[in-house]
């Protein structure tokens, strides 16, 4: 009876342990938007280089990367959006910062999040990087967020960027603009990213400075001053 008994709570216990791992990732939803790690030094070094297939915003070349996880349904990356943007508007124009978005939909918190990422993704192929920051900004734009966005909207937005969008219907079905947004969200899961917002500031000496959760325009733009004076 005890071997029984062993045999049932061996995959009782490893259920568990799944369950809490899923929770782990999705608990923190950008709601801790202060929980830098003490020395803001991020704790990995595994995430994807970025390259020629990322979504950048900026010069490739720019003294500081911004490596941005978001979920497209998740409050706080909306306004973290508009935050990055300020940034880019007062560090892009000078090559001193670059901003590349990477997809973390988390699915149980936001279920249209990853349709809404494959939209962007059909944008970046039908009409280039241009036409995938446009979209991005429209959407963030106009969704309430918490999956408030009518999904009817994709294509109306597709249109109003100057996208086809008899295309951009038949690309939402392309099994690989979906795998782009998975590899994206398996990188972000190595790269530390535990909740959306998450993001990472490169420097050219290769290190890695953590920007947890919807940080403010102010502490963002400190944090690039003085990375930009090393």
């Amino acid at each position: 009876m005890e071997n029984s008994n062993n045999n049932f709570l061996v995959p009782v216990a490893i259920l568990i342990a799944g369950a809490l791992i899923v929770w782990g990732i999705i608990s923190n939803d950008g709601s801790n938007s202060n929980n830098n790690n003490d020395d803001g030094t991020a704790t990995t070094t595994s995430m994807k280089p970025v390259s020629a297939d990322d979504h950048i915003l900026g010069s490739p070349d720019a003294d500081l990367v911004i490596v941005e996880y978001s979920d497209l349904e998740c409050p706080f990356c909306k306004n973290f959006h508009f935050t990055t943007k300020k940034i880019m508007d007062e560090y892009g124009k000078t090559g001193k910062v670059a901003l590349v978005f990477r997809h973390f939909p988390l699915d149980q918190l936001h279920s249209q999040a990853r349709g809404e990422a494959i939209a962007t993704e059909c944008a970046a192929k039908l009409g280039g990087n241009e036409k995938f920051w446009e979209y991005m900004d429209e959407l963030f734009t106009v969704t309430p967020s918490n999956n408030g966005l009518d999904l009817k909207q994709l294509p109306v937005i597709a249109e109003k960027v100057g996208l086809d969008t008899e295309e951009f219907m038949t690309c939402l079905n392309d099994p690989a603009m979906a795998q782009k947004v998975e590899d994206q969200f398996q990188d972000g899961i190595s790269a530390g990213a535990r909740g959306t917002p998450y993001s990472l500031i490169l420097d050219k000496d290769g290190g890695k400075t953590v920007i947890n959760g919807a940080q403010p325009y102010e502490v963002v733009k400190q944090m690039i001053d003085s990375l930009l004076v090393r």
